[in-house]
């Protein structure tokens, strides 16, 4: 019984890294749909985690370790790699060296988890842009697109690609404090920020359905800067 409590979220994390390795495999394939089930998969994993590991008191360096592995490959790894299928496209012989650059949301990824993993002031915001929040922002779009045309602008003009690579790779390490769901208070004032994240979340997927889920994520960082001086 001791086994299971002690080994029960650490399952839940390798299960997160199993479900970003065959969302990678499918990306690959061109099978977006199962990479987005792939993607959920790992976010919900990747919650439970930290939950069940709080909730059985089975918290240790070990726990902490491979929750940041498996990031790296379903939050780290599979954005990049998406972002560079995107630069792609239909060209797979004789790609130009700049379609690589795709990867640095993959570089960036990997320093936000180390920066994460030594900050200790990121327990009720997170400072810069998490990888899962990322990950969504970049395969919402891209999924976007390939199921309904829709963001064509973006990933028909390869510098607006780049820019965009560089953008989101700078969020991820960037200084911004960014809203977390953790409640330090009772008191409705102090939950402003998180209300409002909340309701216009899911007012946006209400709206724009599919489309709606990268739309959140733009509307994360908008109303983190806004609130910008409540997060501490």
């Amino acid at each position: 019984m001791n086994f299971i409590k002690n080994n029960l979220a650490n399952a839940f994390t390798l299960g997160n890294l199993f479900s970003g390795c065959v969302g990678i495999v499918h990306l690959f394939s061109g099978d977006y749909h199962t990479t987005a089930i792939c993607i959920i998969i790992s976010l919900i994993l990747d919650f439970f985690d930290g939950f069940i590991a709080r909730a059985m008191n089975s918290s240790s360096n070990l726990g902490g370790q491979l929750d940041s592995l498996a990031d790296m490959v379903s939050f780290g790894f599979l954005p990049g790699f998406t972002m560079f299928i995107a630069l792609v496209g239909n060209q797979y012989t004789d790609l130009p060296w700049y379609y690589y650059l795709g990867f640095l949301v993959t570089l960036f990824s990997c320093l936000r988890l180390a920066i994460f993993n030594l900050d200790e002031e990121q327990k009720y915001y997170f400072k810069g842009l998490n990888t899962p929040s990322n990950t969504i922002l970049i395969f919402g779009l891209f999924y976007a697109y390939k199921e309904s045309g829709n963001f064509s602008f973006l990933f028909e003009n390869e510098i607006y690609l780049l820019i965009f690579t560089v953008i989101s790779s700078w969020l991820l390490v960037s200084p911004i404090k960014m809203i977390a769901m953790k409640f330090k208070s009772k008191q409705l004032k102090d939950n402003y920020p998180k209300l409002a994240l909340l309701i216009g979340g899911i007012s946006i997927l209400l709206i724009f359905k599919t489309v709606g889920i990268p739309l959140m994520i733009i509307y994360y960082i908008l109303i983190s800067l806004i609130f910008q001086k409540q997060l501490k």
